[in-house]
């Protein structure tokens, strides 16, 4: 896929029976998956987070720019993690620059980041609880992109209502990897080295298990 393709429209009959029907979301599970796929690479992990930890330092130091510059690559960045996990889960060798081919996916992860953001903001700044429902509902686009190579709406869409299904178990898990990771800011911010691969690779798993990996080349 190219950098800037929108993604394409996929025949969601496949999600159908997922959310017509019942998963189970077993996030002590996914996580205990991902500390073991976290320790059997953990160069490769702990070398990619410190080049986002750099990356993020840098533009950080432009100002006003810098923002901008960091919400567009933050999520092609740390969609890195996902593809990597992704390999792993399949089969497939892993090299670092794996790691970086979250950016053939730059525009639609650029755009979900960017809309999502928006709606969820939104929805925390009238109710609360809509913003909450929605930011748990999108948890699996940037895996949807990834996957399907799906444009940016449809992704963020098939996730909800995915997700919609099991919302509170997915709430569950989403707290449980927002806590795993403040233990790690807790942890003189080193912490996160760890808990941020670690995080990301239990999300990987979770949409391995409850949706199933499509691709086979990410």
């Amino acid at each position: 896929m190219a950098p800037f393709d929108f993604g394409q429209k996929v025949d969601t009959a496949q999600f159908d029976k997922l959310i017509e029907g019942n998963y189970e979301v077993n996030a002590s599970d996914y996580l205990q998956k991902g500390w073991e796929m976290f320790k059997g690479n953990i160069g490769e992990f702990i070398g990619f987070t410190l080049v986002v930890f750099a990356a993020s330092l840098v533009i950080s130091k432009l100002g006003a720019f810098g923002s901008l510059l960091f919400s567009a690559l933050a999520a092609p960045l740390y969609a890195g993690f996902s593809i990597a996990a992704f390999r792993i889960l399949s089969g497939k060798s892993l090299q670092f620059s794996d790691f970086f081919k979250g950016f053939n996916y730059f525009l639609p992860l650029f755009l979900a980041g960017l809309a999502s953001g928006i709606i969820v903001s939104v929805g925390l700044a009238l109710l609360l609880l809509p913003g909450i429902y929605l930011a748990v509902g999108y948890m699996l686009t940037t895996l949807l992109v990834i996957d399907h190579r799906m444009e940016f709406w449809q992704a963020m869409e098939t996730s909800r209502k995915i997700v919609t299904k099991n919302w509170f178990a997915f709430f569950i898990f989403a707290l449980l990897l927002f806590l795993v990771n403040v233990l790690g800011i807790i942890a003189l911010g080193v912490g996160l080295l760890v808990t941020i691969p670690i995080t990301s690779c239990a999300a990987a798993i979770a949409y391995k298990e409850i949706v199933g990996l499509h691709s086979t080349e990410w």
